[in-house]
């Protein structure tokens, strides 16, 4: 029998909820079944979540991934000593921030090293980690910087279709500026690698429009004639299964419904929208382009409820579960996508 994969899980922010949800989630004993869990945070934090959310769980604290024990009914931490019980809930907090930070540093480097399979991030909260004096915005650079990547991106797993994003956190004007023949080909070709890398053989991809209806011949836009279609052409020239530009109001429907293994989303808020529409608690994060296995909720810290234990824990538990069966190919992460390749 294959020996169940060491999952690093970070706490996130320690006044967000992701505490809780990590509590909730490493404290049922289909997580043990599954993987051997370690959450990655300040024990303090991770003790004050299991009292909110009444779980009946332990707590063990550690220095280092070998002392932890994996035993039913306790939570094994790789406890940091940054961040203590009285921070107050739901603030932007320097200390919490390099909490956060701190956590996303650790479980990176126990990947790095091979000590744990794979690492599951909770939501951490952009001013605190700026407030602690990270310049990233968020955990995907942070991850890259770590890792020494410069090919990474974000990919959203939402009942069992791949949701690629050819840009992310820009506004929608700077995003526009983006939709170019090189920017999307380079999107394909990342997107087409990334679902082999995760395991399907020959997959196919299709490629969002971006304007209503396709763009009408050129009526409503003429994106999809000088960039998009170019670009898709060009893919399919190399031998890629690639199909688009779809309008954006079907092709993410088509894909649920299995026509396509993967769709290239055009901007943000484009694959969000679809995704967490269909299922917002079952929609899943996974990094592309690093040579470690990520995966996250993608929510926020929600710190309007922090530390009322009223958190739906339904995403982490999604993180976990794709984590525990994507883990396989971690070595293949490690293989397709070292620093430098």
């Amino acid at each position: 029998m294959t020996e169940r994969p060491i999952l690093a899980v970070t706490l996130g922010d320690p006044v967000g909820i992701g505490p809780e949800i990590t509590a909730r989630t490493l404290a049922e004993p289909s997580a043990s079944e599954a993987a051997r869990p370690l959450a990655v945070g300040d024990a303090a934090v991770l003790r004050r979540a299991i009292k909110v959310c009444r779980l009946d769980a332990g707590v063990n604290a550690v220095e280092s991934v070998d002392q932890a024990r994996f035993e039913p009914g306790v939570i094994d931490i790789l406890d940091l000593g940054i961040a203590g019980a009285d921070l107050p809930w739901g603030t932007v907090d320097a200390t919490a921030g390099r909490s956060a930070v701190a956590a996303i540093e650790a479980a990176t480097k126990a990947a790095l090293a091979g000590e744990v399979a794979a690492v599951v991030t909770s939501p951490i909260n952009k001013e605190a980690i700026w407030a602690a004096g990270s310049k990233h915005l968020g955990h995907t650079e942070m991850l890259g910087e770590l890792t020494g990547s410069t090919r990474f991106n974000t990919m959203f797993w939402v009942r069992g279709l791949k949701i690629f994003f050819a840009t992310r956190h820009l506004s929608l004007r700077q995003a526009l500026d983006r939709i170019t023949k090189e920017n999307i080909g380079h999107s394909i070709r990342e997107a087409y690698t990334a679902l082999q890398v995760f395991g399907t053989h020959e997959p196919t991809l299709a490629v969002a429009a971006l304007n209503p209806h396709g763009g009408e011949g050129g009526k409503f836009g003429d994106e999809e004639i000088v960039a998009i279609a170019p670009a898709v052409e060009a893919a399919r020239a190399e031998g890629l299964a690639v199909t688009g530009p779809i309008p954006a109001d079907s092709v993410f429907h088509q894909g649920l419904e299995g026509r396509f293994d993967g769709v290239l989303s055009l901007y943000h808020d484009q694959g969000h929208i679809a995704s967490k529409t269909v299922d917002f608690h079952g929609t899943v994060s996974v990094t592309v382009g690093l040579p470690i296995l990520r995966t996250s909720v993608d929510h926020g810290t929600a710190f309007d409820i922090a530390g009322t234990g009223k958190a739906d824990a339904g995403t982490m538990r999604a993180a976990y579960q794709a984590a525990v069966e994507l883990a396989p190919f971690a070595g293949k992460l490690r293989e397709v996508y070292r620093p430098g390749s």
